[in-house]
């Protein structure tokens, strides 16, 4: 049979396909396009090097440096699109940065050797109106003594800084949190392995638990219980199904609960700990996603009169209203005094009551927060007993 192009190809080939067209592949961070930040970070002195290497690469073209030239400007080109392809492109700037540190450090060692030999490569002079004469100029040993002396300690911090980053960066499960102190210190957050503790401990074996699909593999490992959604995301109007009961209000979003026999919620806050990464950040991402399915959501009914995503005062009533907003600030203003720390912002509001939904558990740092569905008395019998 034939294959298609899959739409992570296509975005590589179109850089504005999984805007336009899959809002779900576009949400991910690792498929948003690298910044000049991330090359320098990640590549180092390699960014300077690597592009030297290409040069010589084409100045002399064999079959194996057209390859690796070749290979670095397709490997360049698709990291600018998703940073997660910057995997593809370390290798290709580690030959090619090879080849050029190995061409500048051999064109600076010739100065060091006999005079014939630098002769060689010897700077030509410039004189009477711009024409060349014939006269040359060699390099001075002790500047290209010094040079080398330099380009011998910006390796040794390349090689630190790759130890480093592999060691503090790199290294770290996401699913643990940590920070360094003032005082350094290290401050870990292990709040999500405390969230599917409680989950696998305190829940039903048959419990179905409901949360945003970035979530769903953790919660089915750790947690040992069903979810809705999860990170194979085959299935996008099952988690626009999932992203309109966010984006709902509340009885909106109990009705929706119960066709999907939903047992528990939980969405993941960071206004008390600082993290940024959480659900009310890519909320107008699951707008999006859900607006592809549902028409009836809009970006635009969430966003304030000044077209500004805010949580304060000036915050819309789609947003006030909907279920993810609710289940973020429930009982927060009695911690914090309604300041999210995350959006560095004061809730505009505060005063939040539920219906349909009760607080089953709250994680020590507030990043994860479980909600148990009430069940009505009619069928709350039927449950007890299947369940």
């Amino acid at each position: 049979g034939r294959t298609s192009w899959s739409a992570r190809s296509l975005t590589l080939l179109d850089p504005t396909y999984a805007t336009k067209y899959l809002p779900i592949i576009a949400s991910v961070s690792e498929h948003q396009p690298a910044t000049w930040a991330t090359y320098v970070f990640d590549l180092h002195v390699a960014t300077l090097l690597a592009p030297l290497g290409l040069i010589v690469c084409l100045r002399k073209p064999t079959d194996g440096s057209l390859f690796a030239g070749i290979y670095g400007v397709l490997a360049a080109y698709f990291s600018g699109i998703m940073v997660r392809l910057m995997l593809v492109l370390s290798p290709a700037a580690a030959v090619l940065a090879g080849i050029g540190a190995s061409r500048f450090v051999s064109s600076l060692m010739s100065y060091l050797r006999l005079p014939t030999a630098a002769k060689k490569f010897a700077i030509p002079v410039f004189k009477n109106m711009g024409r060349k004469v014939s006269e040359r100029v060699a390099v001075p040993i002790s500047f290209a003594t010094f040079v080398l002396i330099v380009f011998a300690w910006i390796t040794t911090m390349y090689v630190n800084h790759c130890t480093w980053t592999g060691s503090a960066i790199y290294s770290h499960p996401s699913i643990v949190l940590s920070a360094k102190l003032r005082d350094g210190g290290r401050l870990i957050q292990d709040d999500f392995r405390e969230a599917y503790y409680w989950i696998r401990q305190n829940t039903h074996p048959r419990a179905r638990i409901m949360s945003w699909w970035d979530y769903g593999y953790q919660a089915t490992a750790m947690g040992n219980r069903t979810v809705l959604v999860d990170n194979n995301t085959w299935n996008n109007t099952h988690i626009a199904t999932v992203g309109l009961a966010l984006s709902s209000n509340e009885e909106k979003a109990y009705k929706i609960m119960q066709e999907l026999d939903v047992d528990y919620v939980f969405v993941v806050f960071g206004g008390v700990a600082r993290y940024h990464s959480d659900d009310l950040n890519k909320f107008l991402w699951i707008i999006r996603i859900t607006s592809g399915v549902y028409p009836a959501i809009q970006q635009s009914d969430f966003l304030s009169r000044r077209g500004m995503y805010t949580v304060s005062k000036d915050a819309p009533k789609a947003l006030v209203d909907s279920l993810m907003y609710k289940l973020s600030y429930h009982r927060f203003a009695n911690v914090t005094g309604g300041f999210d720390f995350a959006r560095n912002v004061e809730v505009g509001h505060k005063d939040i009551t539920l219906h349909y939904f009760e607080e089953a558990y709250t994680t020590e740092n507030w990043l994860v927060r479980i909600y148990k569905v009430k069940r009505p008395e009619s069928r709350h019998v039927l449950v007890r007993g299947s369940r």
